[in-house]
């Protein structure tokens, strides 16, 4: 690609925008466009027995008309790793976050694409370095970065002073609460929200919402232990951990629910694997670190929760961190899966929560919460700090940092209790992965077929092409319905059976005591204008048959003759489809694959406003 067609597609003045227009930038610049002059990796900076940190790398990049320094995320490291982002090279800047720290730029790269099809450029044009305006307010202070999910506007809670008689002595001076104090008059006390890597000299005060265990590992470098908490004030949350002698000095002296002063840690960009809430920093627990108890325990909140709707969880990103609340319609039976990594087993429950969007998705809790998990069925139930998983489209996993609350005292519980008694009982649910879920995600709403419009549209002869049918099942084929696959999260490999009792998998290197089954379905579906086959997955499978594929299982083996009656019930059901149009190979020959991405049973208030509606159109109503 020619340099004139790369300098074109530079969104030239868009750094300047990012920094002094944060307010219109998004609809400005919705995917900055720059080139990359330097890539440096930075010397990492490790606490004395924590374990190795991931490497990090310094980036300039370019507008042509300013340049300005930008530290990438580890998450965004893998196109360093592919040898994608190379000095010269243009790449397309998808989620960001800006900060000014005394007159000095800095640009967090939290995720990029290297635009390949634009090669790479000695510099071009002469880019200056860019000068920020004078800051008015709070020059810490994080700048929501472009369609990064969960960055909150810019928080209007204030740097503030506030009297504390004493401070906490460094980590070396042990828990004890009298051991090197001193008296201290007025402290500046930062918002959670302002803090960032480039912030020094900064106290907090906050309360912990949530504190782990101690965590130990033994490997062949050395040893340690670790814990962390959950930090909240009035304008966010973030997560802390203390490794090894911080451990030792601080584990008992944070207690859940307490409200405390922190200063004098280290601000690291956050690891979002193991965080469960919405904050681009964590802090890390140094010798130097100071911590005490405040006097003034109800000035900081109790809670704070950022709940979105089950239905709008199709917007969300994969292994976004999210809060949720709903009625608990389903109580899954305690099961275990075995961790490949470690091969301990790990207790999980699955629930199912609705609430008044009208959809309904799974849950899934883990350990001593799964196993005393008590709640009946319709209690509202909220979550704080649950991943976001594609698994079924969409499912939702409570990280071992999230927190649950049984019939909360707060408005949306009192809201979600009187619409469930009034009418949601009686409702039929959506499944998260809704039929528009791809059209939502690709700016393309997909259109709905009748089964001779996608044959003789030739879907998915040239391109993958998805659609929405509306069908009646006519017939399911019972041979291999279903296949013993892995029990372990997100593998679904299928298992051998090893002949003594043990099911094994190549792929986690794992043996289990037993298979968890999983649908893999063809069935016949039928409209007014033909037939057609599809290929149906372990999700709508369940709603193809209304159990798991272990169920079924289960059944056939302990009383065979019942399944012909079970796969008969199953038939002549009319369901929406999602489907996806896609040349196979079989054998040596092509073939159009009609795949099901998701199915759900007709919402028939729905359908007959649809009716309603195309009957006004034709001219025909009352």
């Amino acid at each position: 690609m020619s340099v004139a067609a790369a300098q074109q597609a530079v969104t030239q003045g868009a750094l300047e925008a990012i920094f002094n227009d944060p307010d219109n930038v998004d609809q400005r610049f919705p995917v900055p466009v720059l080139q990359c002059l330097q890539i440096k990796p930075l010397a990492a900076q490790q606490a004395p027995g924590a374990p190795a940190q991931q490497e990090r790398y310094r980036v300039v990049l370019s507008d042509i008309r300013n340049y300005v320094q930008c530290m990438l995320a580890t998450q965004a490291n893998h196109v360093i790793h592919d040898n994608q982002l190379v000095r010269g090279c243009i790449v397309r800047v998808k989620s960001y976050q800006a900060n000014s720290v005394k007159g000095k730029n800095i640009l967090i790269i939290l995720d990029l694409e290297v635009a390949t099809e634009l090669g790479t450029h000695d510099r071009i044009g002469e880019p200056a370095p860019f000068e920020a305006k004078a800051q008015t307010t709070n020059p810490t202070a994080a700048i929501g970065g472009s369609g990064f999910y969960g960055v909150k506007p810019e928080s209007s809670v204030p740097v503030k002073s506030e009297p504390m008689s004493s401070r906490m002595a460094p980590a070396g001076g042990g828990g004890d609460h009298g051991a090197g104090t001193n008296t201290r008059g007025n402290i500046v006390i930062y918002p959670i929200e302002s803090l960032s890597p480039y912030a020094h000299k900064w106290t907090i005060k906050a309360r912990v919402t949530s504190k782990s265990d101690i965590k130990t590992w033994h490997k062949a470098s050395g040893e340690g232990k670790l814990f962390s908490v959950n930090l909240l004030d009035e304008s966010g949350e973030i997560k802390a951990t203390g490794f090894n002698e911080q451990c030792d000095a601080f584990y008992e002296l944070l207690q859940e629910g307490q409200v405390y002063y922190i200063s004098t840690c280290r601000v690291n960009l956050a690891k979002k694997q193991f965080s469960n809430l919405p904050n681009d920093y964590e802090l890390a627990f140094e010798r130097e670190t100071m911590i005490e108890k405040a006097e003034d325990q109800a000035s900081v909140p109790q809670v704070r929760f950022n709940f979105i709707n089950i239905s709008e969880l199709q917007a969300v990103e994969k292994d976004a961190t999210v809060d949720v609340i709903g009625v608990l319609k389903d109580v899954g039976e305690v099961s275990q899966i075995t961790a490949k990594s470690t091969g301990k087993p790990y207790d999980k429950r699955e629930l199912t929560l609705v609430d008044d969007s009208q959809f309904s998705v799974r849950l899934t809790i883990w350990g001593k919460i799964a196993t005393s998990f008590a709640a009946p069925p319709e209690s509202v139930v909220a979550f704080k700090g649950v991943k976001v998983s594609d698994f079924s489209g969409r499912s939702l996993s409570l990280l071992a940092s999230g927190t649950m609350a049984l019939d909360p005292d707060i408005e949306e519980a009192h809201r979600l209790k009187g619409w469930y008694d009034s009418q949601g009982r009686t409702d039929s649910f959506n499944t998260h992965n809704n039929m528009s879920s791809l059209g939502g995600a690709t700016g393309r709403q997909d259109q709905v077929k009748c089964i001779s419009q996608v044959k003789d549209e030739n879907l998915g002869l040239e391109n993958t092409d998805y659609f929405l049918l509306k069908a009646t099942i006519v017939y399911i084929k019972q041979d291999g319905f279903a296949y013993p696959a892995c029990s372990n999260e997100g593998c679904n490999k299928k298992v051998v059976d090893q002949g003594d009792g043990t099911w094994r998998c190549e792929k986690c290197d794992i043996a289990h005591a037993r298979p968890q089954y999983r649908y893999i379905m063809n069935v016949n579906v039928n409209d007014h204008t033909g037939q057609l086959w599809l290929s149906c997955f372990d999700d709508v499978g369940r709603v193809v048959m209304g159990m798991s594929a272990d169920e079924l299982m289960e059944i056939k083996e302990n009383d065979e003759d019942r399944v012909p009656a079970i796969f008969e019930a199953a038939n002549c059901s009319k369901l929406n489809f999602r489907c996806r149009a896609k040349m196979d190979m079989y054998g040596e020959n092509q073939k159009v694959r009609y795949q099901v991405m998701s199915a759900n049973a007709l919402d028939y208030k729905t359908e007959a406003l649809k009716l309603a509606d195309m009957i006004k159109q034709f001219g025909m109503g009352s």
